[in-house]
C-alpha cells in the first residue's frame, strides 16, 4: 500500500481531535445515532430545537428519509445573524477577482447581513415567495453567495447552474424546477475572457418559457440587452428597498437548495437537499475535516456551481463564523503561479482544491511554486475525484514543504458533505486513500450479488444507514431517486463507487 505519512507533530498535541477522540466519536456515533445527532444539532441556532434526529429506512415498502423533522430554523440567520453580535467585525467573504493587479473585496459579518437582507427584499419584490424555485446563473463573485443566502432567507429553494453552462442546459434546468427567476449578471471573467451571462439567459429564455424576471448584476458593465417588465438591474432595485430582512421560519426538513447533476445517462437529476440536516452536515464536516477554529482564512478553490461550492465555500463555512475565499478566476491563470500568490496576498491557512488542478499545476514545474512562501499555509486539501499518488506527493512536497496534512475527501452532490476522509490530527495518511469514514457514515463494500464483504478487499462502495447531509429526492421524480440509489443494494445507499479497503481498514474509492 505504499507510504504512511503519520501526523505531524505540530498537528498531534494541537488538533481538536486526535485518534482516540475519533475512535470515541465514531463509535458513539453508531451506536446512539439519536443521542449523538441530538448532541452535535446544538452547534446549529433552532428556532425550535428538534427532539427527533434521523426517521428513514431505505427499504421500498417504507422508504423514506428525515432528520430534525420537529425543528425549525432559518439557514440564513444560522451562517449570519448568530454570528453579528460576536463578529460582526469579522471578515466574512474575501473576494478575488479574476484581473490579477485589480482590488480584492472583503466583507464583514455585518456588511454580509445587510448586503443579503437587501438582495431578500429585492426578491420579495419582485414576487419571491417561501417554496420558489430561483435559478442562479452566476460567475464567481460576492454577489453569488448574497443570492444563496437571501433565497435561503426568505425560504426559496435556490438551483444554481454553473456559469460555463450552455443556454441549452440553462433552460432544462429553468423548466425541470418550474423556476420563474432568474438571477444573472451581464457578464462574467473568468482566465481573462468574458462569458456572456445575460445574452445567454436570453438565449435560454425562449426554451424556458416558465421564466417571467431576469435579475441582473451589473459585474463588469458590458453591453447587454434589457427585456422591459421581464429583466430588473439588481443595483437599481436593491437601492430602494431596507437592509432588513426578517429570516422566515423554516422546517428543518424543508427544501434549502436543488443542483443538477450532469449524469452519464438521462437528463440531469435535480438533486434536492434540505435545510436542518444539509446545514448541520455542511458545517459539521468543515470544521472537523479542516480542524477549523475562528480566524482562520480558507479557501476552497471550486465553483458555486457545483456542490463543492455550495457546502465549503458559502454554507459550511459561514455557519462556522469563518472568512472564506472566493475567488473568480482558474489557478493557472495568467500563469501557474497564480493560484499560490493568491494563497500569499491572502494568508491562505487552509487549500481545497481538485487533483485535476493540481496535475496541471505540477506539469507547468516546481518554478511558478517555489517562487511564493506560501509559509502561511497549514492545511491541504482535495476533492472531486481521487487524487493519484504522485500529485498526492507534489502537493504534500512540493506546495506544502512536508509540513501540512492533506485531507483528500471522498463524497458526492447527493451526500451533501465528506463522507470520508482524514482527520489532521487524527488519521496517519497515505497517498491516494481517502481514508475513513466521517462519524454517522457505515460505509460497506459488497459484491455483484450484494454479499457484505469483510476485511481487505475491493467491491461496490454502499452506506448502510443514512445522515443527515444525505439527499432528499431527486426533484419532480421521487421514483427515479429510489431506483437509482436503493434498488441496485436493497436496504443500503449505493454510491456507484468502486472501492478498496486495505489491511488498515482505508478506503481508496476505484471509481465508476
Amino acid at each position: 500500500m505504499g507510504d504512511v505519512y503519520p501526523v505531524p507533530a505540530a498537528w498531534s498535541g494541537a488538533a481538536t481531535v486526535d485518534e482516540a477522540v475519533y475512535r470515541g466519536i465514531y463509535e458513539t456515533s453508531l451506536a446512539q445515532p439519536d443521542a449523538f445527532w441530538l448532541d452535535i444539532s446544538k452547534r446549529l441556532d433552532w428556532i425550535k430545537r428538534p427532539e427527533l434526529a434521523g426517521d428513514w429506512s431505505f427499504d421500498e415498502d417504507d422508504f423514506h428519509i428525515s432528520w430534525f423533522a420537529d425543528g425549525k430554523l432559518n439557514v440564513s440567520a444560522n451562517c449570519i445573524d448568530r454570528h453579528l453580535a460576536k463578529r460582526g467585525d469579522t471578515v466574512a467573504i474575501l473576494w478575488e477577482p479574476d484581473e490579477p493587479g485589480e482590488a480584492s473585496r472583503s466583507y464583514t459579518y455585518a456588511q454580509l447581513h445587510a448586503e443579503v437582507c437587501r438582495f431578500a427584499n429585492v426578491l420579495k419584490g419582485e414576487g419571491v415567495r417561501k417554496g420558489d424555485r430561483v435559478t442562479v446563473y452566476m460567475p464567481m463573485i460576492p454577489e453569488a453567495a448574497f443570492a444563496l443566502l437571501a433565497c435561503a432567507r426568505i425560504g426559496a429553494i435556490h438551483s444554481v447552474v454553473f456559469g460555463g453552462f450552455s443556454p441549452e442546459a440553462l433552460a432544462g434546468r429553468i423548466t425541470d424546477c418550474d423556476s420563474a427567476v432568474v438571477i444573472t449578471a451581464d457578464e462574467g471573467r473568468r482566465g481573462g475572457k468574458k462569458v456572456p451571462l445575460k445574452a445567454n439567459v436570453d438565449a435560454a429564455a425562449k426554451q424556458a418559457p416558465a421564466l417571467e424576471k431576469v435579475i441582473v448584476i451589473k459585474a463588469t458593465g458590458g453591453d447587454v440587452a434589457m427585456q422591459p417588465g421581464r429583466d430588473v438591474w439588481y443595483h437599481e432595485a436593491a437601492a430602494q428597498v431596507s437592509a432588513d430582512c426578517p429570516p422566515e421560519a423554516m422546517n428543518a426538513e424543508d427544501p434549502l437548495f436543488i443542483l443538477y447533476t450532469s449524469g452519464s445517462t438521462g437528463k440531469p437529476k435535480g438533486v434536492l437537499h434540505s435545510s436542518g440536516g444539509y446545514l448541520l452536515w455542511a458545517s459539521y464536516t468543515h470544521e472537523l475535516v479542516f480542524d477549523y477554529r475562528p480566524g482562520q482564512i480558507y479557501w476552497c478553490a471550486a465553483d458555486i456551481g457545483w456542490v463543492t461550492g455550495h457546502s465549503y465555500i458559502v454554507y459550511g463555512p459561514l455557519a462556522n463564523g469563518a472568512t472564506t475565499l472566493m475567488y473568480e478566476g482558474v489557478p493557472n491563470w495568467p500563469d501557474a503561479s497564480r493560484i499560490w500568490q493568491v494563497v500569499d496576498r491572502h494568508k491562505i491557512e487552509i487549500l481545497y482544491t481538485a487533483p485535476t488542478a493540481l496535475r496541471a499545476l505540477m506539469k507547468e514545474g516546481d518554478g511558478y511554486v517555489t517562487a511564493t512562501s506560501r509559509a502561511s499555509l497549514k492545511l491541504l486539501g482535495t476533492v472531486g475525484e481521487p487524487i493519484n499518488p504522485e500529485a498526492w506527493r507534489w502537493y504534500y512536497d512540493v506546495v506544502g514543504e512536508g509540513r501540512c496534512p492533506i485531507v483528500d475527501t471522498w463524497w458526492q452532490t447527493e451526500t451533501g458533505g465528506t463522507m470520508i476522509a482524514p482527520l489532521p490530527g487524527a488519521t496517519p495518511l497515505k497517498p491516494g486513500s481517502a481514508t475513513r469514514p466521517m462519524p454517522g457514515v457505515d460505509p460497506q463494500l459488497v459484491d455483484a450479488e450484494g454479499q457484505v464483504l469483510s476485511g481487505a478487499t475491493e467491491g461496490n462502495l454502499v452506506i448502510a444507514r443514512s445522515w443527515p447531509g444525505q439527499m432528499r429526492t431527486v426533484w419532480g421524480d421521487h421514483e427515479r431517486f429510489f431506483q437509482t440509489y436503493f434498488s441496485t443494494y436493497p436496504g443500503k445507499y449505493f454510491t456507484g463507487d468502486g472501492c478498496r479497503r486495505d489491511e488498515d481498514g482505508y478506503y481508496w474509492i476505484t471509481g465508476r
